[in-house]
């Protein structure tokens, strides 16, 4: 039996070289973007893609398997899944995503790329070069909040314990044991006190219609005004004029944003969100690429591709998803 397998989009294509090169099956493959994908549906076996609706939902005939080339499932209307269809996700970026938080930390606290740019141009912003420059701070005996204790909250929290950080989570479930080295893991009732006394709080949840707009002016206003935040799961986790008015007023510290308000929909350039946070020398940016490495690409191609042969034996995938 040939399967069809569809790639849409920008982070599936990427996939799709090492996905194949994996396969065993007989097989055909078709690459698109979102939008223009549903022509091919009609025909498709398994689509690779962070999006689908409606309209996708309506134009597959024969879809056994809607492969997610990630975790986050806020862009999947698992309501409009054909009821034949199953759903799986892929993990295997909590590593590089945690390596990214650690290097945004240690970023923000000590002014790399400045300091850089000015040894190029002969400056010395340091004793040698007769400036009185006021220490940089340690990450060590700081205080890292993680919202969300899921796989990346707990690969972070192995690491910012390497860096003797005192690392408390927050997570929906509390019941499964935790690392013996978290000072404490609470629920969601305790986020008033983790927002006031985290020097770093690093947002690593799931997008969803309990966390979507969590952190407001009031949440933001219990903040440190010496404190990070970072966030690397969802930008709407955030309300973004609260955030962008915390960073512009001085109220919170600096920002790490690795996840936006607005994405590109065609070429040229995109400014990220609908406020002017790239006017703001207290925020580091990057263009949501936290977890885009070369371990979790293998990793997610070694997923994809063992849930196509699961398919193609008549098999549920790993880390199938429920229905609703």
């Amino acid at each position: 039996m040939k399967l069809r397998i569809a790639f849409a989009g920008g982070v599936a294509r990427g996939l799709e070289p090492r996905v194949r090169g994996r396969l065993r099956i007989d097989h055909d493959i078709v690459l698109g973007d979102e939008d223009g994908i549903g022509a091919h549906l009609p025909d498709i076996d398994v689509l690779v893609t962070l999006a689908f609706n409606r309209d996708m939902a309506a134009a597959a005939r024969r879809l056994k398997l809607v492969q997610v080339p990630g975790a986050g499932l806020d862009r999947i209307d698992r309501s409009a899944l054909p009821t034949t269809t199953w759903l799986a996700n892929a993990y295997g970026h909590d590593t590089g995503i945690a390596e990214h938080v650690m290097g945004a930390m240690l970023s923000m606290s000590r002014p790399f790329s400045r300091l850089d740019a000015r040894m190029r141009e002969g400056v010395w912003e340091s004793g040698w070069g007769g400036v009185v420059v006021p220490p940089y701070s340690e990450l060590a005996g700081k205080t890292l909040c993680i919202l969300g204790y899921g796989h990346i909250g707990q690969a972070l929290a192995r690491r910012a314990r390497a860096f003797d950080m005192d690392v408390h989570a927050m997570r929906r479930d509390t019941a499964h044991g935790a690392d013996p080295s978290l000072v404490s893991l609470s629920g969601p009732e305790a986020l008033p006190d983790l927002l006031r006394r985290a020097d770093y709080l690093a947002v690593t949840l799931s997008l969803n219609a309990t966390t979507r707009g969590m952190l407001g002016p009031r949440e933001l206003g219990l903040m440190k005004r010496s404190a990070i935040l970072i966030n690397v799961a969802r930008a709407e986790i955030i309300d973004e004029e609260a955030l962008y008015h915390a960073l512009a007023s001085g109220h919170i510290a600096g920002a790490a944003l690795d996840v936006w308000y607005r994405y590109p929909s065609g070429p040229g350039p995109t400014f990220p969100g609908n406020q002017p946070f790239h006017t703001l020398p207290n925020v580091l940016m990057t263009p949501h690429m936290s977890g885009w490495t070369e371990g979790m690409a293998e990793s997610r191609a070694d997923t994809i591709a063992e849930n196509i042969h699961r398919v193609a034996r008549g098999e549920p995938p790993t880390n199938l998803i429920q229905a609703l």
